[in-house]
């Protein structure tokens, strides 16, 4: 290895993986990798251990202490399992394990089933693919003390990951996420991951938890007569080769939807996702096919949701009877609204109500939660704190609707993440709810920015692989941050909120106040005329990304398109002055 001018620390990696007792398939993954030559893959590969963060981990399949494999995996499960035993001691501890239908999840999942039952820890193993959500209300369901998801979500295929989850169904929140990345940590050598699995702790599930799960959903239904005379609905839908195909379509038939019609060619179960680039909802690529068939067969509503069924994308018509994809901001507005609308027309509405959702997330959504005089609260990026949230106000106050951007959505108690499976179905019940009046979801959204004001949001992100880019998207914040911009979009920037040291600062004063809020590396410029733009590096992908929201009163329907066109000049110019 001398001749690829490695890094003495990578090299020594390299031979402890080389010569330690990992088996000879990784192994000849590794000498094939040096055979090549390729002393960026290696780089990349072993410079760092995979870091198992506050929601488990994420990262590109393959051999290596900074690549999902059996190893990684294997350590992150014995972590866990350490972290539960002290936490539970001379308990009988109980955990859920699911995965979805990305390549080898399968495989991942049975290891860390076995590992979890080597540690004595009874395990629940999903008899097949489940969406995420399924899991998180498995937890709540089997009273037990965690969960694993192996998952990458809407990563591409080359991704795969875990995701660890508490007793309440909700990922790891402090003090518990330090505390299981602190055990996980202590795994310095394979040789102290208990791989060989007792048959006897592992118990499959199937059919009975999803009938239990589904049956759930369908209480949440509110509109149901509205249902009934809209029951032919068109609503054309896609897994995107993922779990939304096991969950969706029979949720859609409980709610009382009786005209799915299914993407045939992205139903089919396939962990390369041959049909889409990236099997992500949030890019309109992903949604061809669902908008080629909507247009083929003149539906009402399209939904597309990512791999593990957390996320959904969703299409509508506009005032041109052409579909337009919504974004995670917009669907959010047309969902709290529904939800909202509906609870005060059933008498609901008590004053103990509230709805969650993050600070990158539309501020419309305050002033219509306002307007009915129910809570908002505002929480960090990431569904966890939006879970954590609930479980602290269980029986205490009601829940309605929670979400972020990034097109994740809750209703109803019954978990403690995003759920694309209760989404889909609550998105064609409010589709339904309103086409039974006559109206399109288009003009609902025009009337809300009509009634609270035009807030155009859009989301830029940028991608820097390896070791290279997780440099720069640093040096990126922290000039942010010792160097806030004066002025954005020809607007004077008034604040700025550094979540990372927790401080507000008055730019035009100087004061600053603490924010009570945990610490997160987020940045927020709010300018003079009620702009904002957030920058935060990804915690799961090797991204930074850019949440920018500006707004303008919108007299009338005929003006859309006018403060439309006049919104996106700002936007361009506030990310023209940030150097993107």
């Amino acid at each position: 290895m001398q001749n690829l001018n490695l890094d003495n620390n990578i090299s020594n990696i390299i031979n402890s993986w080389l010569t330690g007792n990992y088996d000879e398939k990784t192994k000849a993954e590794i000498l094939q990798l040096i055979t090549d030559a390729n002393a960026t893959e290696l780089t990349d590969a072993f410079y760092r251990d995979l870091e198992f963060g506050t929601g488990g981990l994420r990262g590109i399949m393959g051999a290596g202490s900074n690549r999902v494999n059996k190893y990684t995996l294997g350590a992150a499960t014995q972590g866990l399992s350490n972290y539960l035993k002290n936490l539970y001691p001379n308990q009988h501890i109980k955990v859920v394990i699911a995965h979805d239908n990305r390549n080898n999840s399968s495989t991942f999942a049975k290891i860390v089933a076995d590992v979890f039952s080597a540690n004595g820890i009874y395990v629940y193993f999903f008899d097949g693919l489940r969406p995420t959500p399924e899991l998180s209300y498995a937890i709540r369901t089997l009273d037990c003390k965690s969960g694993v998801m192996l998952t990458a979500s809407h990563n591409p295929k080359e991704y795969n990951g875990y995701k660890a989850y508490g007793s309440d169904g909700g990922q790891f929140v402090a003090p518990h996420d330090e505390a299981v990345m602190n055990e996980v940590a202590k795994i310095t050598n394979i040789s102290e991951i208990k791989f060989e699995g007792i048959t006897s702790n592992i118990e499959y599930i199937g059919t009975e938890m999803d009938e239990d799960y589904l049956n759930d959903l369908a209480k949440l239904s509110i509109s149901k007569d509205a249902i009934k005379r809209q029951s032919d609905l068109k609503i054309v839908f896609s897994p995107i080769h993922g779990t939304g195909g096991v969950s969706v379509p029979p949720a859609l038939k409980k709610f009382g939807f009786e005209n799915v019609i299914l993407v045939e060619e992205q139903m089919i179960v396939d962990g390369n996702f041959p049909t889409v680039i990236y099997p992500n909802p949030e890019e309109a690529e992903a949604l061809t096919l669902a908008l080629a068939k909507a247009k083929e067969v003149d539906a009402d509503i399209v939904m597309a949701t990512d791999p593990d069924a957390d996320r959904v994308g969703l299409a509508i018509k506009n005032d041109n009877n052409e579909f337009m994809l919504l974004n995670g901001n917009q669907a959010l507005c047309l969902l709290v609204n529904y939800m909202l609308t509906a609870w005060e027309k059933a008498g609901k509405l008590t004053g103990r109500e509230y709805v969650v959702k993050t600070i990158v997330t539309s501020y419309m959504i305050d002033k219509m939660a306002a307007s009915k005089n129910v809570e908002c609260l505002n929480v960090l990026t990431g569904f966890k704190y939006i879970g954590e949230i609930m479980t602290q106000r269980e029986g205490k106050k009601t829940f309605i609707v929670g979400g972020e951007e990034s097109y994740g959505y809750l209703v109803g108690e019954h978990a403690r993440d995003k759920d694309a499976v209760v989404a889909c179905c609550m998105f064609a019940e409010l589709a339904a709810f309103y086409k039974d009046q006559g109206r399109s979801l288009y003009d609902v959204l025009i009337d809300l920015y009509v009634e609270f004001g035009f807030y155009k949001e859009k989301l830029v992100s940028i991608t820097k692989k390896g070791k290279a880019g997780a440099d720069e998207i640093k040096l990126m914040m922290d000039n942010y941050r010792n160097n806030t911009p004066i002025v954005l979009g020809g607007t004077k920037v008034v604040m700025l909120k550094d979540y990372k040291n927790r401080i507000s600062k008055d730019m035009i004063t100087g004061k600053t106040e603490a924010i009570d809020l945990p610490s997160s590396n987020v940045l927020q410029f709010f300018t003079e005329d009620g702009s904002i733009i957030s920058a935060r590096p990804s915690g799961t992908e090797p991204k930074i990304k850019f949440y920018c929201s500006v707004k303008s009163p919108l007299a009338n329907k005929s003006e859309f398109k006018e403060v439309e066109r006049a919104l996106d000049t700002k936007l361009m110019n506030m990310l023209k002055d940030l150097g993107i």
